[in-house]
């Protein structure tokens, strides 16, 4: 009766003995390769779309810089309405919850209610002096403040599920 034995060879991998099971590695090569879908349309635009990586202090001077300059074009071209302000200040709290490295994603309900200030400046009813924009930008915080929890919300949420994702990739 004939007696098989595996012996470790020197660079440390076994010989097979006749009827032993297969190691895993190559279990897996003979598997055939599995046929996947093509994404959809919508998914395919999205990915050539840019997809920038933006760190905290990144992410705030984007938002900030954007809002003041959209908070201009709403002067120049609205006559400083608060409603297209407040608009206009949703997709740009998603796109900077979305931009957002991972490592950050918890900045973004911060950044974007202080970039909600910075663009205000430029669309608040200013009475003359110092003292008449600033009781012109509290006026605007106060009456848009509905606006302001609206993108702050929605800036939360994106990066919250943008977070249960990565949580979820990368346990088992």
């Amino acid at each position: 009766m004939e007696h098989y034995r595996t012996r470790p060879p020197h660079n440390g991998t076994r010989r097979a003995t006749p009827g032993a099971p297969l190691p895993a590695q190559a279990r897996r090569e003979r598997r055939p390769p599995v046929a996947r879908r093509p994404p959809p349309p919508v998914v395919r635009t999205l990915r050539r779309l840019p997809n920038p990586r933006l760190t905290g202090l990144g992410g705030g001077l984007f938002c900030m810089a954007v809002m003041f300059l959209l908070g201009c074009l709403d002067a120049l071209l609205f006559g400083s309405s608060l409603t297209a302000y407040g608009v206009l200040f949703l997709p740009v709290c998603v796109l900077t919850a979305v931009w957002l490295r991972r490592g950050d994603l918890l900045t973004a309900p911060i950044i974007v209610p202080i970039a909600f200030a910075t663009g205000l400046l430029a669309v608040a009813d200013s009475g003359g002096g110092a003292s008449g924009r600033l009781m012109g930008l509290f006026t605007a915080l106060a009456t848009q403040a509905g606006w302001l929890y609206a993108g702050t919300l929605a800036a939360g949420l994106v990066a919250l599920i943008r977070r249960i994702l990565l949580v979820r990739r990368r346990s088992p």
